[in-house]
C-alpha cells in the first residue's frame, strides 16, 4: 500500500506566517523533506519521529540535485509513508512544486497541495509596502529573477513596463544590474521608487530603498544578505508611512526559548507578540519515573485522608502527578488535602484539572515557598511534594524546620537533556546568532550547556525566571538578567530590558 505526498509551504520564516493545516500534516509526518529557506521556527516544529532528508538549494549550491529530490519522495511514498515536502514560501510560485509532483503523478502516488504565504507578498507587507494601491497601480506582477546558466532572460520588459504595475522579483539579487539595465532600456523612468528586502518576516529583517537609476550603485557599497527581494513601483515610497515591523518592542530581536517543547509555546507567544524571532531550542524533556512505586503509595494515602498539604513546584509535576492520580483514582482524592503551588504556572496547570490553589508564596521560589509554608503548618501535618527526581532542596529543609511536620519528597519524573534533532545549534550560534537565551529554570542551563558542548559561554546572553536559575547561567560565565518576578509575565519585560540595554551598548 503506497503512503502520500503532502507538499506544503512553510511561508518566508515567521513561524506565525505558517498555516495551521501545514502544522497539522507536518505533525504527522513519517519523512519530511526540507529546504534551505524554511524557518528554524518551522523547523522544530518537525517531530521526533519523523525521519528528515535536507534537499537544500541556496545561491547555486544542491544537496539534491531536483530529480534526486523528486525520486525520494517517490520512493518514501512506496514505502506507505506520509511524506512532507517542506519548501519556503509558497510551493508552486517558482518553488518547482510543479516537477515535483510530474513523478507523482505518473506513478498514481496520492498528493495534496497546501499552499504557503508567498515572499512576494508578505515580505514587502513586513516593511510596510502594500503592492498594490488605487492611487499608485492597479496590478502587481512577481518574477523570478533567476536563470539558468548563461542562457539570456525569457523576460518581456517593455510588456512589464507598460503594465505600469509593482513589480516582485525572486531571486534576483545576482543579477540585479541586468534586471534594471532591462527596465531602463524598456523605458521604465530612472527614478521609479525601487526597494531590495533582505530576510523579510526575520529579526534580520532590512530594506534597501532608492530609484531604478540609483539602486545598483547604493547596493555597490554594501553587502547585501540573502535571501532577498526586488520590489519595484511607486508603492515603494510608502513605507516611509506605513512601516511597522521594527515599531514593536523587540523588533530586530532573534530569542532562543529553552523550556520543555510541552511548555514552550505560550513563551514563543508572548515573545512574537512584541515582534521577536523565537527560535525553540527545548534543553531538557520531562519524563515519569520509571518505579511508581512509591507515587502510588502516596496516592493511596492521599486518598485515605493522611495527608493534609500538596505541593507542587512546577506545571510539569503538575501534569505527571495527575496523570498518575487519575490512573489509580480520581479527583475525589484531593478532597481533604490542601493545595500549594510555586507560582503562576503551576497554579494555571492546576485550573485546567479544576483546581485551585490554597498558597502561593509572596516569592516564587522554593526557599520562600518552604518558609512561608512552614507558618501555615500544624503539628503533625503531613505533606506529598511530587516533583522532579532533582529538586530545590531548600523548599524541603524549610519545611522540616517546623516541628513535629513529615515530609514526603516523592519523584515522579525525570529531567533529561536533549538537543534538537534538526537543528544544529552550533551552526546557528555560528552563523546567525541569536540575541539573547531564555531560562525558566536552573535544568534548562544544564540542558543547553549540554548541547552545546564546547562552545564559549561568555558568547551568551542569559535572562532567566529567577536567582537560582541565574546563578546556574553565571556559573558558565553567561551574561544574566533576571526578571523581578518569576512570572512569564515578568520575564518577558525582562527580554525588553536586556534587548534594550544591548542595543544601547552595541551603538
Amino acid at each position: 500500500m503506497s503512503g502520500k505526498v503532502w507538499l506544503v509551504g512553510a511561508g518566508p520564516g515567521d513561524a506565525g506566517l505558517f498555516t495551521l493545516k501545514g502544522k497539522e500534516v507536518l505533525e504527522n509526518a513519517d519523512v519530511v523533506v526540507y529546504d534551505a529557506l524554511v524557518g528554524a521556527g518551522i523547523l522544530s516544529m518537525i517531530p521526533e519521529k519523523a525521519e528528515l532528508i535536507f534537499a537544500g538549494k541556496r545561491s547555486g549550491n544542491h544537496y539534491l540535485k531536483q530529480e534526486d529530490t523528486n525520486r525520494v519522495l517517490l520512493e518514501e511514498a512506496q514505502k506507505g509513508k506520509n511524506v512532507v515536502r517542506l519548501k519556503g514560501g509558497d510551493p508552486f510560485l517558482f518553488g518547482r512544486g510543479g516537477e515535483e509532483l510530474e513523478l507523482l503523478a505518473e506513478n498514481d502516488i496520492p498528493f495534496e497541495i497546501v499552499p504557503g504565504i508567498t515572499s512576494a507578498f508578505a515580505v514587502p507587507a513586513y516593511n510596510g509596502i502594500p503592492v498594490t494601491h488605487r492611487d499608485f497601480c492597479s496590478s502587481v506582477h512577481v518574477i523570478t529573477g533567476h536563470k539558468r546558466g548563461n542562457n539570456t532572460y525569457d523576460i518581456d520588459f517593455k510588456a512589464l513596463v507598460d503594465t505600469k504595475g509593482t513589480l516582485v522579483f525572486l531571486m534576483g539579487i545576482a543579477a540585479l544590474p541586468d534586471l534594471t539595465k532591462g527596465l531602463l532600456d524598456a523605458g521604465m523612468d530612472p527614478d521609479m521608487p525601487t526597494a531590495i528586502l533582505e530576510r523579510g518576516t526575520t529579526a534580520d529583517q532590512h530594506r534597501i530603498t532608492g530609484t531604478l537609476g540609483t539602486i545598483v550603485d547604493i547596493c555597490s557599497r554594501t553587502t547585501v544578505l540573502t535571501p532577498a527581494i526586488i520590489v519595484v513601483g511607486k508603492v515603494v515610497k510608502l513605507n516611509e508611512e506605513f512601516a511597522w515591523f521594527e515599531k514593536q518592542p523587540l523588533a530586530g530581536v532573534k530569542v532562543c526559548v529553552t523550556r520543555p517543547k510541552e511548555l514552550i509555546s505560550t513563551m514563543s507567544s508572548l515573545l512574537r507578540k512584541e515582534g521577536a524571532e523565537v527560535l525553540e531550542m527545548p534543553a531538557i524533556a520531562v519524563k515519569p519515573v520509571e518505579d511508581k512505586a512509591p507515587v502510588e503509595a502516596a496516592i493511596e494515602d492521599l486518598s485515605a485522608g493522611k495527608y493534609q498539604w500538596i505541593v507542587f513546584t512546577s506545571p510539569s509535576g503538575v501534569r505527571i502527578f495527575m496523570d498518575e492520580l487519575f490512573a489509580k483514582a480520581d479527583i475525589r482524592a484531593l478532597a481533604s488535602v490542601r493545595i500549594a503551588s510555586i507560582g503562576k504556572g503551576s497554579e494555571k496547570a492546576l485550573n485546567g484539572y479544576g483546581l485551585k490553589s490554597d498558597f502561593i508564596p509572596s516569592v516564587y521560589d522554593g526557599e520562600t515557598l518552604g518558609k512561608e509554608l512552614a507558618e501555615k503548618l500544624e503539628e503533625g501535618d503531613k505533606v506529598l511534594i511530587p516533583r522532579a527526581a532533582i529538586g530545590n532542596p531548600q523548599l524541603v529543609e524549610e519545611l522540616k524546620k517546623k516541628e513535629n511536620v513529615t515530609v514526603d519528597d516523592i519523584a515522579t519524573y525525570d529531567t533529561v537533556y536533549e538537543t534538537s534533532h534538526v537543528l544544529d545549534e552550533h551552526a546557528a550560534m555560528d552563523s546567525d546568532p541569536f540575541d539573547l537565551a531564555v531560562f525558566t529554570s536552573a535544568s534548562t542551563v544544564k540542558g543547553f550547556t549540554e548541547s552545546l558542548k564546547g562552545m564559549d559561554f561568555t558568547k551568551v546572553n542569559a535572562v532567566c525566571i529567577g536567582k537560582q536559575t541565574q546563578a546556574a547561567a553565571e556559573q558558565y560565565g553567561m551574561k544574566t538578567w533576571t526578571a523581578s518576578k518569576a512570572t512569564l509575565k515578568d520575564l518577558v519585560e525582562c527580554v525588553r530590558i536586556a534587548a534594550k540595554e544591548l542595543k544601547e551598548e552595541r551603538e
